[in-house]
Order: structure tokens, then sequence, then C-alpha cells
């Protein structure tokens, strides 16, 4: 029976008291074609790159700012350029860098106000007052322009073949919502900084367009043919070290006298002198060797193998 269908006089059933409430979902567009996750793989090579970019930078503004620095990363993703342009305040820095050959730019962002602190260090100030977000003078801009390129020698060195087109400072930007770095579909490996220069903390990020890392670390996952799985396991297991051990023949002896023998004692040992030692790898015989020497250690001269069944006289 509908509501439509209820008898006059009949109210609507209404839900009880603790029932259960299903939250509405919410659906995402997916665009098979342009993934917005990184693989495994390239997550892992991007965030070592990221980290050793972290460490090269706070090392160079130690020595720029002469006060003591440090750079850390904190989170690599990737992400829309309009996702990361909502994600960063209205006015903040942004250090637009170009890229040979490619239209879209890299971006260096750090709040304003923090490389303004960084500027105060550079011209001999021991403790900067707070500074408010604003944009900078030529002056500043000059300085800040210095720090930008020697970090950009660090991500360079970081990222080694990955960035493989030359990169260089462009312009400034102080509104993250106009500054237009690449459309806004376009896809930017963003990664996420905590800037501590002396006693000061801020937050910074790079973004990098996709396509230009991602086109130097080839496919996330290789296939493998199957006629090729003998081979690659063959190679696997002849790069594993084994124990290899040269013995006598076995004695075969009574317990009472193995517990009768005390040092000084002679065991003879069945084996005749002119019979070569068995080769043995954890346990398994694979040959026969004559005892020889090699300057003033013993060695084992190969005179025959199980796996060939040849005579050799090689050592």
């Amino acid at each position: 029976m509908t509501l439509l269908d209820a008898p006059t006089g009949s109210s609507a059933p209404t839900a009880t008291v603790g029932s259960s409430t299903r939250p509405q979902k919410t659906v995402e567009v997916y665009d098979f074609r342009r993934p917005t996750t990184l693989a495994r793989e390239h997550s892992r090579v991007l965030e070592l790159a990221f980290d050793t970019f972290a460490r090269q930078w706070g090392t160079q503004l130690t020595a720029k700012v002469r006060v003591l620095s440090q750079v850390t990363c904190d989170q690599v993703q990737m992400l829309t350029y309009d996702e990361y342009a909502s994600s960063l305040p209205a006015t903040t820095a942004m250090v637009l860098c170009s890229l040979e050959g490619v239209s879209a730019k890299a971006v260096i962002q750090f709040p304003s106000s923090a490389a303004l602190t960084w500027v105060s260090h550079m011209l001999g100030a021991a403790k900067p007052a707070s500074l408010p977000e604003r944009t900078f003078t030529p002056i500043e801009q000059a300085l800040v322009r210095r720090l930008m390129d020697d970090a950009l020698d660090d991500l360079r060195y970081s990222f080694g073949t990955m960035l493989a087109d030359p990169i260089s400072v462009g312009g400034f930007q102080y509104n993250s919502q106009f500054a237009q770095a690449a459309q806004k579909s376009d896809l930017m490996i963003v990664a996420s900084f905590e800037i501590r220069v002396g006693e000061r903390v801020a937050p910074g990020t790079v973004a990098i367009p996709a396509d230009v890392l991602l086109s130097q670390l080839g496919e996330s996952n290789p296939t493998i043919d199957a006629a090729d799985a003998r081979d690659l396991l063959g190679a696997q297991l002849a790069s594993v070290p084994v124990g290899v051990s040269l013995t006598f023949a076995p004695a075969a002896v009574l317990p009472s006298v193995v517990l009768g023998l005390a040092v000084g004692d002679l065991l003879p040992l069945p084996h005749p002198q002119h019979r070569p030692l068995e080769i043995s790898v954890d346990g398994q015989p694979v040959g026969r060797a004559a005892v020889g020497a090699a300057g003033s250690r013993l060695a084992g001269i190969v005179v025959s193998t199980s796996l060939t069944g040849t005579e050799e006289g090689t050592s």
C-alpha cells in the first residue's frame, strides 16, 4: 500500500525513535584516463626525492640566512591545479618557475611574512619583528629570488634525471586564486613542507606538473612475460650465497667410542689418501675435489662435478 492508497483519516507512518538513517553518499567523478592517485612505486621514488630536496634546502637556508634552518617533507600527493590552488591561503607568496618545453609552471609557495623574516635575517636582524602578509619590495624580491635560485639548484640535484627539463625562476604572485601556473585540470605533484628558520615555523609547498615527472618514472606496474619466469628465477638463484664444504667419507663408530673420546685420541677415517674429497652444498653433494693450496691457505682443486659428470682440473 502506498501513501496515496491510505484510507482517509489515517496518518502517514513516521520513523520510530532510534531507527538508523543512512547518510547520503557523495559520488565523485573519476577519470580513468587521468588518475589522481600516485602508484605506490612512483610515490616512494618521489618521497625520497622530496626528502633529499628538503635536507638540501634546509642546508642552503642555513648558509644564506645565517640562522639554523631545517626543512621537513610532510606529504607528497597528486592534485589537480584547481585543488592545489584552492588549498592555499588567499594571500601568500608563490614563485612561478618556468620549465623549458612545458606550458605549465612549477610553483614554490610559502607565506610572504616568513620570507620577509628570512630577508631580515639576511640583512642582519637578530630577532625580526612579526610582519604582515604583503608584497615584496624590489630589494626584497631580489633577495628572495636568490634564495629560490639556490632552491631550484637543490631541486635539480635531488631529482636527477627525473627533472630533465631546465627550470628557472619566473615571476612572483601573491594571490593564489589569480596565479595562472597551469590549467585547472592539469595534474600536479604537490609536496608539503615544514620550514623552520630560527624559532619561526612556516608551511610551504612545491608543485611540479605531473607530466614532467611521471614521464621519467616509466610504467608503475611493468608486466613480465611468463616465458621469462624461468630465466628470471635462475638469475635470482645464481645471486644467492650458499655454503660450500669439502668432506671426508664418514666413519661409523659405536656410542661408547664417542663417549670415551679424549684429547689426543686418534679417530681413523675410512677415506683413502688418493680419493678426492666430496664437495657439498648445504649437505648435498655436487662434485669432488683434491686437496690443494692457494698461497698460505688450503684449497680444493675440482676434479669432477655431479652436474656435468666431467673430469676437470680447474681450481
